[in-house]
């Protein structure tokens, strides 16, 4: 019996179990003082009325033999798909119901994805990037390169003369840095990746927090995007489903590799290692995108994005740099000062009992910048700003 040796090229600890630790450490040693969390993206408001009320319903159904739901196809409920597919007709985007895979989040599909490509393709990632896209390669043995996102590109790398690569990773609006690509810089990677036979990964998670409308929601309108591109919705934030899981993956007929539809492989993969998501929770997904649901899931998100405003502008009063702070739920923060994002993690605990997420847990080009999220209580956002305006930078 042998290891996949693979893991052990991981780091020791996930990003947040680290820094749940260090703030657990640091409440034992000072009880009295009241810590802010404004790190990890949870979400802090409940799901909206429709969507518990269509899970209530949902649940007394379960009670009725004649409404009993077992397993479902694996793939979703066809009314849960179908709403999706509307979802994306209002941005102009026409899908096909078997191009939706219902499932329990952007995290685990992005993941699970790789199941369907050969280990020996290169993987382009950015760097800052979610820690998940590097360490499920890893874990699978694939070469991985990193895009660089700095300062100098807006944290948002584009394919050069000498980028090569088989599978990329996209991330817009971006986790950690808040950055969102527009539409002629989506373009040119699905340019590249269709002159060289890529596939882009494309994580869409956050794209509920787009208000600009000259910017893209979803890579699909992006032109000749479906013939080279996954993407990967959670209704995590979009929803506060982050403790009721479901989410959903799109992969186009189109998008056509080795003469083999990638649609038909990942049907063949969640078909046998996959079990589907709830019934009860697919009602409550469903919810999302009716018109009274929708506009309940606005106001929620709105209120994230005054969030990320006030922080935003607490930040330009200090004369701190950041990215991010509209558009996206994250702010992406150069730390003042010279410190590195541990330093300045461990600073603002010690100090003014903030916790956020030191930049280098999301890659080298991290390294001295630091990420606060906007889904914090409103009283614990204005409190900890409050803190933060007697900082001198």
């Amino acid at each position: 019996m042998n290891i996949n040796q693979n893991y052990l090229n991981l780091k020791d600890s996930y990003l947040f179990f680290t820094i749940a630790k260090k703030v657990q450490e640091y409440q034992a040693a000072h009880p009295e003082d009241e810590v802010i969390r404004l790190g990890i993206g949870d979400v802090t408001l409940p799901l909206v009325p429709a969507v518990t009320g269509a899970m209530s319903k949902a649940v007394a159904e379960m009670d009725d033999a004649a409404t009993f739901k077992g397993y479902d196809e694996y793939q979703g409920y066809d009314f849960l798909k179908q709403a999706v597919c509307g979802y994306y007709a209002k941005k102009g985007v026409r899908l096909g119901i078997d191009e939706v895979f219902i499932s329990d989040g952007a995290k685990s599909d992005l993941g699970n994805i790789l199941d369907i490509f050969s280990t020996d393709n290169t993987v382009l990632i950015p760097d800052p990037v979610y820690p998940v896209y590097v360490d499920t390669n890893i874990m699978a043995g694939r070469t991985i390169k990193f895009l660089n996102g700095t300062d100098g590109n807006s944290f948002l790398p584009l394919p050069e003369a000498d980028t090569a690569g088989d599978i990329v990773y996209l991330c817009s609006p971006n986790n950690p840095t808040g950055a969102v690509y527009s539409k002629e810089q989506l373009q040119l990677w699905v340019n590249w990746a269709k002159e060289n036979d890529a596939v882009l990964l494309v994580d869409s998670a956050y794209e509920i927090f787009i208000k600009d409308p000259s910017l893209p929601t979803s890579i699909y309108q992006i032109e000749g995007a479906k013939e080279c591109a996954i993407e990967f919705c959670s209704l995590s934030k979009t929803a506060g489903f982050t403790g009721t899981r479901c989410g959903y993956t799109v992969v186009p007929q189109a998008l056509i590799r080795n003469d083999t539809p990638l649609n038909k492989l990942w049907r063949r993969r969640q078909s046998t290692k996959f079990n589907g998501v709830p019934y009860i929770v697919q009602r409550g997904a469903e919810a999302v995108f009716t018109e009274t649901g929708f506009a309940q899931i606005k106001e929620s998100i709105d209120y994230y994005l005054e969030n990320a405003r006030m922080i935003a502008a607490t930040l330009t009063s200090l004369g701190i740099p950041f990215t991010g702070g509209s558009n996206s739920p994250y702010i992406w923060l150069q730390c003042p000062n010279g410190l590195s994002s541990w330093e300045f993690f461990d600073f603002l605990l010690s100090k003014y009992n903030i916790v956020g997420t030191p930049g280098a847990g999301f890659g080298e080009n991290g390294e001295g910048f630091f990420r606060l999220t906007a889904f914090g209580s409103r009283e614990n956002v204005m409190k900890a700003m409050e803190r933060l305006k007697s900082m001198k930078p």
